[in-house]
């Protein structure tokens, strides 16, 4: 997962000089004791277009430095394709920040694979935090340690819908996939797309859609089977969910447009009103929200509860219905060539608590970031699309994100074989057999 990867009338608890209770564990707000000064070195995952992207910087960034100033921060701030090209370099050179932006798995493997950052769940028992975040929080992630304390978790498909464009249109929720394609001419008379999709990255395809497609019609315990042996990508349920992606295509339910468009783009897209129905994840809805430094939003408050939260028809041959794909959220680890017990351990650790600091997740929760991994955080007068994203959790269950459970040996064939089926230069049965030969020789390399 890429991804992984996201990102009102607030109410922003700045605390300037006072001391704050970190969820029922160790103080945080105070400098640390003696002169000093701790430099880390910090990666951090931004998308400088993104609405309130400032409040991360100004509210986050520039809180800890006020609470925190015998610890000094050297930031770089990318985003998508150039920080995981920079995370790359930095595991090849051997020279990792000392904190950093990671997945609990997918883009960020190798980190936990390699033990290339330390395990948190010791920093958290030890400061009794363990039980202040939800247990799919803190559970072991792809090394078999906590690598990163995450933000929350994440559904990485939903299907966004303008459903006043639906209705302007004569149209209505589709409850079918069939239903959804027999929209494609009407919408196609008017000028519109039926969905869009930023599939220029090939993350995308495979985070946001193909891995749901997955858990509709194999399951995740076809995954299971797969990884021990006992199945192979080229088994049916595997390509036929590989079909359906080939079909959207064919159809016209997604345009061939879709693979060029950049993902940064297509929020605007879909706020323009150029097609009804939008596939992202759940930290998509944070682009949407009034920009607190503008006051603009993409989609106005008065028209944001004309979008709806959900997730895509009911697929024909699928197992499991009415299902999203889900992982552990986002979040931030230490380097493990940190030495133990050392004043920079103790610094990178203070800055990873207070980034899932309940102060920090509710300004996250405000802005639409992320949802929480803490325990009883709330906060009130939440935008519309962020009331129907919160209801939203509460009504899909969620099936694996492929690139979560499979080695990036694996899925990166998987991810441009979709893209290639959507441009017609690949079938269904040759990204199969690809992904098995990857899988195949990723197992024997083992």
């Amino acid at each position: 997962m890429s991804m992984y990867k996201k990102a009102s009338a607030l109410v922003c608890m700045v605390l300037l000089g006072v001391t704050l209770v970190f969820a029922g564990g160790s103080q945080q707000g105070g400098a640390q004791s003696g002169s000093d000064v701790v430099t880390l070195k910090v990666l951090n995952y931004l998308d400088a277009s993104q609405a309130n992207s400032d409040r991360e910087i100004n509210e986050i960034w520039g809180e800890f430095a006020k609470r925190y100033p015998n610890i000094k921060i050297e930031r770089e701030d990318l985003f998508n394709e150039p920080f995981h090209q920079k995370t790359s370099a930095y595991i090849a050179s051997g020279q990792l920040p000392d904190v950093l932006y990671m997945w609990p798995s997918g883009r960020s493997s190798e980190l936990h694979a390699k033990k290339l950052v330390k395990d948190l769940t010791p920093f958290l028992k030890a400061d009794n935090l363990l039980d202040k975040y939800i247990p799919a929080a803190v559970a072991p992630q792809f090394g078999g340690f906590l690598g990163e304390l995450p933000n929350g978790v994440t559904f990485t498909h939903v299907l966004y819908v303008n459903t006043k464009l639906l209705k302007d249109n004569g149209l209505a929720m589709p409850k079918t996939y069939e239903e959804l394609k027999a929209m494609v001419p009407v919408l196609k008379a008017k000028g519109l797309d039926t969905v869009l999709i930023a599939a220029q990255d090939d993350w995308v395809m495979q985070s946001c859609l193909f891995s749901m497609i997955v858990g509709r019609i194999a399951g995740d315990e076809f995954i299971d089977n797969v990884l021990a042996g006992k199945a192979k990508f080229t088994d049916k349920p595997f390509v036929d969910a590989l079909a359906i992606v080939q079909d959207l295509f064919k159809s016209g339910v997604i345009s061939q447009k879709a693979l060029q468009t950049p993902y940064g783009e297509v929020p605007a897209l879909f706020a323009a009103g150029k097609a009804p129905f939008l596939i992202d994840g759940d930290w998509r809805s944070g682009a949407f929200q009034t920009d607190a430094s503008t006051g603009v939003a993409l989609i106005p408050v008065k028209d944001q509860p004309n979008i709806a939260m959900t997730v895509f028809p009911a697929l024909p041959g699928e197992k499991n219905k009415n299902t999203s794909s889900s992982v552990v959220g986002t979040g931030f680890g230490m380097s493990a060539s940190i030495p133990a017990g050392s004043a920079k351990e103790k610094a990178a650790w203070e800055l990873i608590k207070f980034l899932q600091s309940e102060y920090v997740q509710k300004i996250r929760l405000e802005t639409g970031a992320s949802f929480p991994s803490l325990k009883g955080v709330t906060v009130p007068n939440l935008e519309p699309i962020s009331q129907t994203r919160a209801k939203f959790y509460d009504n899909y269950k969620g099936t694996y994100v492929l690139d979560g459970v499979l080695d990036a040996k694996v899925y990166a064939p998987i991810n441009i074989g979709l893209q290639e089926i959507g441009l017609g230069t690949a079938t269904p049965a040759q990204v199969a057999e690809r992904a098995q030969k990857a899988f195949e020789a990723w197992k024997a390399g083992k």
